[in-house]
């Protein structure tokens, strides 16, 4: 059974951890990324963010974030699972918890940034209802797509 748990100086470096292993897989580690995943009490918990781990017979095997915007909106940010994991419904159950957990804050909408090559992904965040925008940039260089939900 997948259970979801939140954030904890106990595990703060699984962000990092689950976050370099894809990146490294289909792009790279970029400069904002090794910033944030460094230090993700400072740079996401400490600016009205959270972060989710989902562990699965014990283990994490998945993490999702939500960056503060405005109080609104939230960026859905910095999800992964580990290779091994995905197809038992790690990430299905981080998008439904993390889209439940913006609307208790009182969200309108959440936004995410992403490359149209990780189809797996893409076709997930549609199902949830996220719809494709205007994409004019992005701080990450991989990023080719922006996509938004509204609450």
């Amino acid at each position: 059974m997948i259970e979801i748990i939140p954030f904890s100086t106990d595990n703060s470096e699984l962000i990092k951890t689950l976050n370099v292993e894809w990146l490294s897989k289909y792009f790279e580690v970029e400069p904002h990324d090794e910033k944030v995943l460094s230090n993700p009490q400072e740079e996401i918990i400490d600016k009205g963010g959270h972060i989710f781990y989902t562990r699965y017979k014990g283990e994490i095997v998945g993490t999702a974030s939500l960056l503060y915007c405005d109080g609104q909106s939230y960026e859905l940010s910095k999800m992964a699972v580990t290779a091994d994991s995905q197809g038992l419904g790690a990430g299905k159950a981080l998008m439904e918890y993390c889209i439940a957990f913006a609307r208790d804050l009182g969200a309108t909408s959440l936004f995410l940034y992403s490359n149209t090559k990780l189809t797996r992904a893409i076709t997930m965040y549609r199902k949830y209802g996220f719809k494709e925008q205007k994409f004019d940039s992005s701080i990450y260089k991989r990023a080719d797509i922006k996509m938004e939900l509204q609450l």
